[in-house]
């Protein structure tokens, strides 16, 4: 039941701070932190108050004592010593001068006093202690004062009624707790209004543009235009600004590519029964007697069937999502066969493409993906190669490979003019990374994702000339 209890009176001041809102929060803590301060300053106010008053009925007795001493045999009648009393408030006064001390009083000195407040010795910490007293205890006994003399006069002492110096310091209270509050009123309001104007507006400002901006993403009319303001808020709003701009226009890209992968779809359809078709008709090839026809027939078919279940795993979004590989250890040399066959993409430069790949190496992986990736990495040498020449010697496309453990590296290098450095940006991202005029980014970015299927890594090397492509396939863990 406390359980409940409790975080239902939490669940309730959840409720009740957020229908106060920031603004008022701001506004409560400011009146609690000027109090804290005024608490702080009221503490050493009343004690200095005390001691001055204290301190003028020791003068004020100082006055009474000359015209004690200024009378014939230093006596005084009842009446003029009543009023000495009265005007200093005091009961009795005793003063000490050159050794003799002298007492004016109409009563006898009481018996014993409730406190003795020495202004001579008094510190800071006695004092606040003091007044704290006086506020708190009402004590019936009388108070006894002492305090410095002057011409001559070793000390005043004085006994008084300790509830005039009380009610008197009450007053002081009241008159202090009253400034406080009036002070406290006027620097909330005032804080309040400079945090209103210069945090709170511009917070719900930047809430709004959010809330507004996130019913339509792609609408560049609800980015919101940053201020004047070069502190953090103003930083804020061109940061927010900036995201925007980047996410609509992310956005917008993302919903043309999704056209684009619907309409890849449709054709993808049809592309796929068209190669059907076209497998159908390779297939009568193989009954026809020519060499030619049967050493070129098998690599066709091969080819048709491997473009046949690459269409069949396209699906929508303008890419291919593609199927998990059935990764085995096997010959590299075999899988280049069809990159060797790239040579005549460029007939007019004269390209050669050299398998310098040691006889035996073993690579960990699904030979038609590695074989895509390796196509496509020496299809784009040839025609760089084609487009641009080679920047020393003849067109070269040099395929090479090696083993090192458990992980064949796979190198594919021509002597071509290179990548622009505005392709080597964003080299593996769709539409991105394209580095010739044409081309659709869509190459380089499919071949990374194939790699990393197989479980390795597709870079870039850095080289003084030409493009050099590093294929890292680790071996899969036992």
């Amino acid at each position: 039941m406390h359980g409940a209890d409790d975080a239902a009176s939490q669940g309730g001041l959840r409720r009740l701070a957020g229908r106060i809102g920031l603004s008022g929060r701001l506004l409560v803590l400011t009146v609690v932190f000027v109090l804290i301060a005024e608490v702080l300053i009221y503490v050493p106010s009343v004690a200095t108050f005390r001691r001055s008053w204290l301190s003028d009925r020791v003068a004020a007795a100082q006055v009474a004592a000359l015209v004690l001493d200024a009378a014939p045999q230093q006596r005084v009648s009842d009446d003029l010593a009543r009023r000495l009393l009265m005007g200093v408030g005091a009961r009795a006064i005793a003063l000490k001068a050159g050794g003799a001390r002298r007492l004016l009083n109409l009563t006898p000195m009481p018996p014993e006093v409730g406190e003795t407040v020495d202004l001579r010795e008094a510190g800071w910490i006695e004092g606040i202690a003091g007044a704290w007293r006086t506020l708190t205890h009402v004590n019936p006994l009388p108070l006894r004062v002492v305090g410095h003399g002057m011409d001559g006069v070793d000390f005043v002492e004085l006994v008084l009624d300790p509830a005039p110096l009380r009610h008197a310091m009450i007053a002081f209270s009241g008159r202090i707790l009253l400034a406080s509050l009036a002070i406290s009123g006027i620097t909330a309001g005032l804080v309040f209004l400079v945090l209103q104007l210069s945090i709170v507006r511009p917070v719900r400002r930047l809430a709004r543009n959010i809330a507004n901006f996130a019913e339509d993403p792609e609408d560049l009319s609800r980015r919101i235009s940053p201020s004047w303001r070069n502190d953090e808020i103003g930083a804020a709003e061109t940061a927010l600004a900036r995201m925007e701009t980047i996410l609509s226009g992310e956005l917008r890209q993302k919903r043309r590519l999704a056209d684009l992968g619907l309409s890849v779809s449709k054709i993808n359809h049809e592309l796929r029964n068209l190669l059907t078709t076209a497998q159908l008709l390779v297939d009568r090839l193989e009954h026809v007697t020519d060499p030619g026809v049967q050493r070129v027939a098998p690599r066709l078919v091969a080819t048709l069937g491997r473009a046949i279940r690459y269409c069949e795993g396209t699906l929508a979004y303008g890419r291919a999502a593609e199927r998990p590989p059935e990764r085995r250890l096997l010959p590299l040399r075999p899988i280049l066969r069809d990159a060797l066959d790239l040579a005549g993409l460029a007939p007019g430069a004269a390209v050669t493409i050299e398998d310098r790949t040691p006889e035996g190496v073993m690579v960990d992986a699904d030979p038609d993906q590695l074989s895509r990736v390796l196509v496509n990495l020496v299809r784009n040498a040839v025609q760089a190669l084609g487009l641009a020449g080679a920047s020393d010697g003849p067109p070269l496309v040099a395929i090479e490979a090696e083993r090192a453990g458990a992980t064949v590296t796979i190198l594919v290098a021509d002597n071509g003019p290179g990548l622009p450095e505005r392709a080597r940006t964003h080299l593996f991202e769709a539409f991105q990374g394209s580095g010739r005029s044409g081309g659709t980014g869509l190459g380089l970015a499919i071949a990374a994702e194939l790699v990393r299927l197989n479980g390795g890594t597709l870079s870039l090397d850095e080289t003084r000339s030409g493009a050099r492509f590093r294929i890292a396939l680790p071996d899969r863990a036992a």
